[in-house]
């Protein structure tokens, strides 16, 4: 797969890391925080120039800017203008840990670091994880997950991929037919089959892979998968193929969902803005525009064909063919994904302002950790400048 290139943050030209400490050495200087300055710096810099500006500060004052950072902001924008300052290998690593740790583990994260990376960025991950931890990734991942689930992401984070290889028409074929046999032509589902070969190809074999499943089946691969496998394999193998087809379309669907509900999941949103900002966030937002735009249409199709329905019911009650009334509670049944349509158009236009504007609306993670208006205010100031 040739990744869609279309950064939002790039860097500048003429560039001076010992400059850009000094002022942000005087941002965080005395009393108060010019939190304005430290957004207008960070936000504009590509990681690289922010490891630069990093060490400038380090060798010129004796200080950890992080540190210093972490001291003078608070709330999610402390949490956004850290994750900036971040290595970005070393912050997704922080990203896994955090997953897996404590009661629980958030097979989201997972699925969203692990399964839409390419192999060399795996690698870097793998080695970053055992310097921070002291401990394998594949090791820690496999004493919080299970099943099929664990064994595809034990493949990945070993670098089963095999992404030297060409692009193989016949093999592709070959291994079309493997997806095939072991899921819809058969009782049950084989998913260790579908496992080794999504797990082993290449993104540009997998492409071709998928084209010659719909040749041999009459179906996408992602409908077999929805049909065949359930769980959080389902979701791993369902991002694996996205990603291969369209990995700004992915990313896109997955931010939406952070900014749809009550309030906003400013963890994956953040990690999400500031991971793509560098590589295709202006593709992911473009997607998530195209995606709130279908939704829109899919919900206005959906009102039009119900609205056509209750006519042609109504006319035949007026010719005397009228049916026996349905009980109520299956009335009810009947009515309501015409409420749940007029929800998701509200959604739709909600959510299209929002990767506009910057997020908005109380965190989920509850609206009393502390955060101050200014430091709301902050935070989306500065997702805003990333987007």
């Amino acid at each position: 797969m040739s990744p869609i290139r279309e950064p939002t943050v790039v860097g500048v030209a003429n560039f001076n890391a010992a400059e850009d400490a000094a002022t942000l050495r005087g941002a965080m200087k005395g009393f108060g925080t010019d939190e304005q300055t430290i957004i207008d710096i960070l936000t504009s810099r590509s990681n690289v120039q922010r490891q630069a500006i990093s060490q400038a500060f380090t060798h010129e004052y004796g200080r950890d800017i992080i540190e210093d950072l972490k001291s003078e902001l608070g709330g999610h924008f402390e949490d956004v203008i850290i994750a900036l300052m971040l290595p970005p290998a070393e912050y997704l690593c922080r990203e896994l840990n955090n997953c897996m740790e404590g009661l629980g583990t958030d097979e989201q994260v997972l699925v969203e670091i692990l399964c839409t990376r390419t192999k060399p960025e795996i690698a870097e991950i793998v080695d970053t994880y055992e310097r921070l931890y002291n401990r394998p990734l594949a090791e820690h991942m496999c004493s919080e997950t299970s099943g099929d689930f664990r064994r595809l992401l034990t493949l990945i984070v070993t670098g089963a991929r095999d992404e030297e290889a060409g692009v193989d028409g016949a093999r592709a074929v070959e291994a079309a037919q493997q997806l095939y046999d072991a899921g819809e032509a058969k009782w049950g589902t084989d998913e260790e089959i579908f496992n080794k070969i999504l797990a082993h190809e290449s993104f540009a074999q997998l492409r071709l892979i998928f084209e010659e499943y719909k040749n041999i089946s009459g179906r996408t691969i992602e409908q077999a998968i929805k049909a065949e496998i359930d769980g959080e394999l389902k979701e791993a193998l369902s991002a694996i193929v996205e990603c291969v087809e369209n990995s700004a379309a992915w990313f896109a669907t997955r931010l939406r969902a952070a900014m749809q509900g009550l309030g906003t999941d400013d963890r994956t949103l953040i990690r999400i803005v500031v991971s793509r900002s560098e590589l295709d966030l202006g593709a992911v937002k473009r997607d998530g525009v195209r995606g709130e735009r279908a939704g829109l249409v899919r919900a206005e199709a959906a009102r039009q064909h119900a609205g056509r329905r209750h006519r042609r019911q109504g006319a035949g009650a007026r010719r005397g063919h009228a049916r026996r009334a349905r009980p109520r509670r299956h009335q009810a049944r009947v009515r309501a994904p015409l409420r749940q349509d007029a929800g998701e158009r509200h959604l739709a236009g909600r959510d299209l302002r929002r990767l506009q504007e910057g997020p908005r609306g109380p965190p989920r993670t509850g609206v009393g950790d502390g955060r101050s208006k200014k430091s709301l205010e902050d935070w989306c100031a500065a997702i805003h400048y990333i987007l």
